[in-house]
């Protein structure tokens, strides 16, 4: 099969980690536009909270509902906190239904912090993506911080004993902050929820081709066939676009809104193909959903439904492709053309790009053989001169890891991995236990993020089984917090009714010529 020119190679492998990681965001949904209330609040934070170089400072936003939440108890309700990862922070509030469910139970604070770089949040207004000098403080480290200001913030007026234990949510990257908060910040953090959250593939723990290889599995699983026919799709593509004839009939075999005239245009269309799989995978949910576009339930296997015989004629193939992949563009039958280009609404495709070249590198790579995709090595010398050439930064490979830890959770507590095995980022997550309070918590018929989502009646046992984990787990959390907060009061007491005695007594005794 025809390999990528080395430059259009690592602009599909940087199309695939940012449609991947960034594609992590659920899209919004009108029809539930008005599902979940919220106050919109904003806090000062600084551009730098590591520094005493500057002092710029910028309006942070994120989002309220205090209908649950009993702050005056002695024990007040904790405070449920998500996250917020690649966009804008209204798409998280509502499409993570399971925060809302679930609070009115545990008569929580519901707060959806914004990441910096994203939605409003911008730390230098119109100039925020100008230069490195203005962008260089996009780091999941300064996101962190800035979440540790919020929380301050919404305990306002809780003096210690009785602050509210803080649970943090998150989902893909945003499942990555929740576990990094916990691992950086436990004095802040009582636990968290990470679902779907690649943190061993960000920190170059696995191998690059482990992504595409779950998504051919997902595939292969929905009809036996289909992966095959997608993975000599590619051939076919190439052979029939050589001619402009070929570009022609392509283009209007697959109503393009934008016809094929250039090789590099072929190589568009290849990338935002492959992206589309991913894409339909990762939204691979058992009931019809908007999350990254309106697609029916199990929508891996309507796209096989057109794949599920084994095809060998060129155009009949890409026939079948067109008639699978409508199902991702056009199943509500709406669309008039199909557009490549097209953006993804609440998507900061620009921020995340940014971050995939600096600390959030995550190698990706497919061989053509023992994958449905065209073979991609993966090459980190190309990868960091193409960052380079965009950002005039290169990105730190395994950066992740030396910052929160890689898979090394020694004295770490607290964090819940959950994944979906439908989900090719479950390929970077933790899918076994690394601790008594490190675990893991597998979903075999779950795509992504498919637990923090809201329930429905056509949710898998495995999911519901997933949620019930969840809740017992944020018992134990809060529990904990509350035991711990009276050790500390314990440990006040009697350190008063040590004190009078020490300086009056013991330590008149001590010969300090002695110790010296």
């Amino acid at each position: 099969m025809a390999a990528f020119p080395a430059h259009l190679l690592l602009l599909a492998l940087l199309a695939l980690a940012l449609r991947g990681a960034a594609a992590a965001v659920p899209f919004y949904d009108d029809s539930a536009k008005e599902a979940y209330k919220f106050d919109v609040k904003y806090i000062t934070v600084p551009v730098d909270h590591f520094s005493f170089a500057g002092n710029e400072t910028f309006r942070l936003r994120y989002l309220v509902n205090d209908t649950w939440w009993d702050k005056d108890r002695r024990k007040p309700g904790p405070i449920f906190f998500y996250t917020g990862n690649e966009g804008d922070i209204n798409v998280f509030a509502q499409n993570t239904g399971f925060m809302w469910d679930i609070a009115a139970e545990f008569r929580a604070l519901v707060v959806f912090a914004e990441h910096r770089y994203y939605g409003q949040s911008m730390p230098f207004g119109d100039k925020s993506f100008s230069d490195r000098k203005h962008l260089g403080y996009l780091t999941a480290q300064q996101a962190l911080a800035d979440f540790v200001a919020v929380i301050r913030e919404v305990r306002k007026g809780q003096a210690f004993p009785r602050q509210s234990p803080v649970v943090a949510f998150g989902g893909s990257y945003g499942g990555m902050l929740s576990a990094w908060f916990r691992v950086k910040y436990p004095n802040v953090v009582a636990g968290a929820i990470a679902a779907s959250a690649p943190v061993l593939m960000s920190a170059g723990l696995t191998p690059c081709d482990a992504f595409n290889h779950v998504v051919t599995s997902v595939y292969h699983t929905a009809a036996a066939e289909c992966d095959g026919n997608i993975k000599r799709s590619w051939s076919a593509i190439r052979n029939i676009t050589k001619t402009d004839e070929g570009k022609k009939w392509f283009s209007e075999t697959f109503e393009l809104r934008k016809p094929l005239k250039t090789a590099e245009d072929v190589n568009e269309f290849v990338a935002w193909l492959s992206d589309a799989y991913v894409d339909v995978a990762m939204a691979n949910y058992p009931y019809p959903a908007n999350f990254l576009g309106k697609m029916p339930a199990y929508p891996v296997k309507a796209v096989c439904n057109a794949l599920s015989q084994k095809l060998s004629d060129e155009k009949q193939l890409a026939k079948a492709v067109f008639n699978g992949i409508s199902v991702y563009f056009n199943y509500t039958g709406a669309a008039k053309a199909l557009d490549i280009n097209g953006t993804d609404a609440g998507l900061g495709i620009n921020g995340w790009d940014f971050q995939a070249c600096s600390e959030m590198a995550m190698p990706m790579c497919s061989d053509g053989r023992s994958d449905m995709f065209e073979s991609s090595p993966w090459d980190e010398s190309i990868y960091s001169n193409a960052c380079f050439a965009r950002w005039g930064v290169r990105p730190v490979f395994n950066m992740t890891g030396w910052e929160f830890g890689g898979r090394d959770f020694k004295g770490i507590s607290n964090i819940v991995f959950s994944n979906g095995l439908l989900d090719p980022w479950s390929a970077g997550g933790v899918v076994r236990n690394m601790s008594d309070s490190v675990v893991a918590v597998l979903i075999p018929e779950g795509a992504h993020h498919l637990d923090l989502r809201a329930q429905n009646p056509a949710d898998p046992p495995s999911v519901r089984g997933a949620r019930r984990l969840h809740r017992q787990n944020i018992k134990k959390w809060i529990k904990q917090h509350w035991s711990a907060s009276v050790s500390h009061i314990e440990d006040d007491a009697y350190r008063n009714r040590l004190l009078p005695q020490t300086t009056a007594s013991r330590l008149q005794h001590v010969d300090y010529d002695a110790l010296a």
